[in-house]
């Protein structure tokens, strides 16, 4: 990067810390450190939420699976707007009533303290492992920009998002995030007209589209009923739906956000816009993707998009293997690029059998580059079976640094960056605020003052700044980070759901009877997904179900005992 780009990158990241410690200026009771003294206004919530759900790898990942496999991605939020009205309805206005921190300490009441504590548990690994692959993210980027292991990188993230959390609490995290979110918004804008900008002068935007289509890359929508298809409309709006519902509604690290509203209303109105604006936010980061990949048609791309990783292939023993494997990709982009011209002609001329004919010829030219690819991921675990043959997450960041202008490219990266801080400090301030309210608090200090669970809110946020950074270190091998975050929150979710959905609507069903559904319910969940038996997003309807359907059935059972 450029002088320029490392003085934009720097101040905004300043810029953004010190906002968020001025405007909290430390909080000085525990009301104030985990709700922000519930004095936030709607559009506080609105950005609050987002920021915490668009964490770094939205802006890393979902363009490489633009990329790689289309915009099927989007689908996944379907199910987001009816979540938010449901919430709406039902959850916001029972914890708004009930003046809690947590969304756990609501279980108590209604059925017990061990139902409370496993629902906070299975939020505190589920949270704890996700933060970990957040703060991940953004260490990609400077390990990329500096050439250097994400292990430093990934210890430099974790501890500047732990040190403005522990001192200024949601008040902080809610401020900077709202600066965060106004400046991402402008960033991608700038982004997605740099794209179209740097393409061939007789390629507009349509064109481009016109070309990813034909390699596949614009299939937004899927009606097909198939449950082993992870992506398709029936998954978005009836797995997403469950798996949005479950996030927002028992996800301490939403409930948080729109708990410090000011009141009711404000927080219902946050969370409707979030569900209004994630959906098109969503489709044009995809579309960036898109776009980039069309850009790579005409501009070719790198063998491997993780510079690190091919840099240390560069300098082993196989290097003269590997530059034979790159005379043999040049060639086929050069071969591709054919196929690409000719596609340009057949669209000019409207003629649709040679744009059948030539749709055949490209897919298959993008087969034989992914083919070569593979070679070099081969040759990869051969030098080093530890090596990170992903590229996935480096795509957007490789066309990033390498063709957009000065100063721009310190914008880009520093949206990653407070996106990632955004989410990471959030979810650090619900790991604490859980610890401390249904654990230490009920379990362990019954009685303590308000500056001893002031200091314990403080030192939990610490506690899990270090776990998810040790997380973090191992997440480079999971692959696609986007999907990865998914999938580990479908595991949980739809148990949790389901117990809330018991709490709220199923009256006669007691703690024992709901805390043994919770448990038999995970088991089968965690099988299930060890098997792929269906598609991921599935296992949030499943989970939810089988709670609610095993602690009726329990339930009479234990009533005939009596």
């Amino acid at each position: 990067m450029s002088a320029a780009d490392w003085s934009v990158l720097i101040l905004t990241l300043v810029v953004i810390v010190v906002y968020g410690i001025y405007k909290s200026r430390g909080a000085q009771n525990i009301q104030g450190y985990l709700l922000g003294n519930q004095s936030l206004p709607w559009y506080h919530v609105c950005l609050s939420v987002m920021a915490t759900q668009a964490s770094a790898i939205t802006f890393l990942s979902a363009p490489g699976l633009a990329y790689s496999s289309g915009m099927s991605f989007v689908q996944f939020y379907f199910g987001l707007p009816l979540a938010m009205i449901v919430l709406c309805i039902t959850f916001v206005p029972i914890f708004h009533r009930l003046k809690v921190y947590t969304a756990y300490e609501y279980l108590e009441q209604r059925f017990d303290l061990k139902t409370r504590a496993l629902t906070a548990f299975l939020f505190l690994i589920q949270r704890g492992l996700s933060t970990g692959i957040t703060i991940y993210a953004p260490s990609i980027i400077l390990s990329t920009i500096l050439n250097i292991n994400t292990t430093y990188t990934t210890l430099f993230i974790g501890s500047l998002v732990i040190f403005y959390t522990v001192y200024g609490g949601t008040k902080a995290v809610s401020y900077t995030q709202m600066l965060q979110m106004s400046i991402i918004f402008c960033g991608l804008f700038a982004a997605g007209i740099m794209v179209v900008h740097l393409l061939p002068g007789d390629i507009g935007f349509s064109r481009a589209i016109s070309i990813a289509g034909k390699m596949g890359r614009t299939n937004a929508i899927d009606f097909k009923l198939d449950l082993n298809n992870q992506y398709t409309v029936w998954t978005g709006l009836i797995g997403g739906f469950f798996l949005q519902l479950s996030y927002f509604g028992t996800d301490q690290s939403q409930v948080g956000r729109y708990l410090s509203g000011a009141s009711v209303s404000q927080s219902r109105l946050g969370l409707l816009m979030n569900g209004l604006v994630k959906i098109p936010m969503q489709f044009l980061i995809l579309l960036i993707g898109v776009l980039v990949f069309t850009f790579y048609q005409y501009n070719r791309p790198p063998i491997f998009f993780n510079s690190f990783e091919l840099n240390k292939l560069e300098k082993s023993s196989y290097a003269p293997e590997l530059d034979q494997i790159k005379v043999n990709y040049n060639r086929a982009f050069e071969e591709k690029q054919q196929e690409v011209n000719q596609m340009n002609a057949a669209l000019d001329a409207n003629d649709k059998a040679r744009i059948d004919t030539q749709r055949k010829a490209l897919q298959a030219a993008d087969e034989k580059e992914k083919a070569i690819r593979k070679q070099v991921t081969d040759l990869m675990v051969k030098n080093d079976e530890h090596a990170n043959i992903k590229d996935n997450n480096y795509i957007f960041l490789s066309f990033v640094t390498q063709y957009l202008p000065k100063g721009l490219i310190g914008l880009l990266i520093a949206i990653i960056f407070l996106a990632s801080m955004g989410s990471t400090a959030s979810a650090l301030n619900s790991l604490a605020s859980t610890t401390v309210i249904d654990i230490y608090k009920r379990l362990i200090k019954k009685d303590g003052s308000d500056h001893q669970y002031l200091q314990a809110s403080r030192l939990a946020t610490v506690f899990w700044g270090v776990v998810c950074i040790i997380m973090a270190l191992y997440a480079s091998k999971i692959g696609n980070l986007l999907e990865a975050v998914n999938i580990l929150g479908s595991y949980i979710y739809g148990t949790i759901l389901g117990v809330f959905l018991v709490a709220f609507y199923v009256k006669q069903v007691n703690g024992r009877a709901v805390f043994i559904a919770a448990l038999l319910t995970e088991a089968i969940i965690v099988l299930l997904g060890s098997r792929d038996v269906v598609a991921y997003l599935w296992l949030n309807v499943i989970g939810c179900v089988l709670v609610v359907l095993i602690s009726l059935l329990v339930q009479q059972v234990m009533r005939k005992e009596k």
